[in-house]
């Protein structure tokens, strides 16, 4: 029978195996959250709040070991999977608080005695998650769909199994488990069940290729979808920003859960006049990260997820110098064991470089030379993605103009650090994927927005 092996990227040690369910397993799975479904989309909306709030609860009863679960499974610093675990508890409770609201009927006054729109859940949701934010992915995309009355199946990245079991058994404790079912199953055996199974919808935060696979299989069915795909997100500096406000903005971004994050900074695109003294400041400030154990509390970059994906990021590196950037720091791959990978800088990267064009998935910072203001949005603009972006300048009403008028993303922020927040929509354009998760969006993602005419 085939395992998943969960392996200790810090170490390249193995920390578990877990046995992979066959087709029919994962179909039976699957009818039997279609079969709790009729159950629960019949329940009031205070039962539902009562689940989200007592998964918050266990969540921070459990706080610690989700947390070291997280950081031996996937390398992220503890810092992070301690933060990570709040933000999971603060989403449930959101939709705990604001659901009943999302879900009230909405008044559409015509000639009718009455018109009006409810939101009614359409049945189980099938969400592929990925590995880098095991528990966040998982709850925000979980917790919405639960408060309309839906129930959920998970399909996590293999290498996170233990944090897939982990999140079962929070809503065991919880008091949910019927609602909520995880599948342990190859990646082919989630396409048939796509195919197949009694599903309702389909969420998946990944890899642009994985996006166009699922909503292939979906849109075959009929399926409403949801694509969080990956991003190459520009940040441009102007000639006004305050560099080191910027700076440790940008740091923070592109460093996060070790630069493995579809909303990290990856390309800074910065104007002329000020580009030398951002790239010192830059270069200083990643100096500064410290690398290492990800168990200790001083570390803020730990080692990437797996070793292959390390090494497609140190090709992805290669490429882009040979392609004529400049390499300020890192990018080389150290002699220990496990998937480590240092803090990059490069610089006068070419437009047409990897670098450019593609999605560099850990902690590599492209810096692009701009003329102008015009120069640097054009730059930011060309890649084939659009999930999150940010412009820094001393005039916020110029940053807005840019934010609402240019940058070509689903989230834009000035100023600051892009991030997601369950009080606010999230997702992307263009070859990041469509729809939008959390705030209510999330919630009406899948429902039936019925429409109720009475004469």
């Amino acid at each position: 029978m085939t395992k998943f092996e969960s392996i200790n990227p810090s170490t390249a040690e193995r920390i578990a195996e877990y046995e992979v369910a066959s087709f029919d397993e994962g179909m039976a799975i699957a009818k039997a959250s279609a079969e709790a479904f009729r159950t629960w989309r019949a329940t009031t909306v205070d039962v539902r709040q009562a689940l989200l709030r007592n998964l918050a609860q266990a969540l921070r009863a459990h706080r610690e070991s989700l947390a070291q679960l997280m950081t031996r499974e996937m390398g992220k610093p503890i810092m992070q999977s301690r933060s990570e675990v709040d933000k999971c508890a603060v989403g449930c409770e959101h939709y705990a608080e604001h659901g009943p609201a999302m879900l009230a009927p909405r008044p559409h006054p015509t000639e009718a005695a009455q018109s009006y729109v409810v939101s009614r859940p359409l049945g189980p949701i099938l969400a592929i998650m990925p590995w880098n934010f095991p528990l966040w992915q998982v709850f925000r995309a979980a917790a919405p769909a639960l408060i309309a009355g839906n129930t959920v199946l998970l399909k996590h990245a293999p290498n996170v199994t233990g944090c897939a079991r982990a999140i079962e058994a929070l809503f065991a404790e919880a008091g949910g488990a019927e609602g909520f079912g995880v599948l342990v199953v190859e990646t082919e055996v989630a396409g048939r069940l796509i195919d197949q199974a009694p599903i309702a919808g389909v969420t998946l935060t990944g890899s642009d290729r994985a996006g166009r696979a699922v909503a292939a299989r979906a849109g075959a069915r009929l399926l409403p979808s949801l694509l969080e795909l990956g991003g190459s997100d520009p940040y441009v500096v102007l000639a006004d920003a305050d560099l080191d406000r910027t700076v440790r903005a940008c740091v923070t971004s592109r460093l996060l859960n070790s630069g493995q994050s579809c909303i990290a900074a990856k390309r800074f695109v910065v104007v002329e006049s000020v580009h030398d003294a951002f790239v010192e400041r830059l270069e200083a400030a990643m100096g500064e990260a410290v690398q290492g154990d990800p168990t200790q509390d001083r570390t803020t970059v730990g080692p990437m997820a797996r070793i292959d994906l390390r090494d497609t990021l140190h090709a992805q590196v290669l490429a882009t110098l040979e392609a004529g950037a400049t390499r300020c720091m890192g990018g080389v791959v150290p002699e220990r064991a496990g998937a480590w990978y240092p803090p990059t800088l490069l610089v006068d990267v070419p437009r047409t470089s990897v670098a450019a064009r593609e999605e560099l998935f850990g902690p590599v910072a492209a810096v692009f030379r701009a003329r102008d203001e015009a120069d640097a949005i054009d730059i930011a603009n060309d890649t084939p993605y659009g999930l999150g972006a940010a412009v820094f300048t001393a005039d916020v009403a110029r940053g807005q103009r840019i934010a609402e008028q240019h940058l070509q993303a689903g989230f834009c922020s000035v100023n600051d650090f892009v991030r997601s927040d369950p009080r606010l929509p999230f997702g992307g354009i263009k070859q990041s994927g469509y729809g939008r998760e959390l705030a209510i969006h999330g919630l009406r993602a899948f429902v039936n927005e019925k429409t109720v005419y009475i004469a």
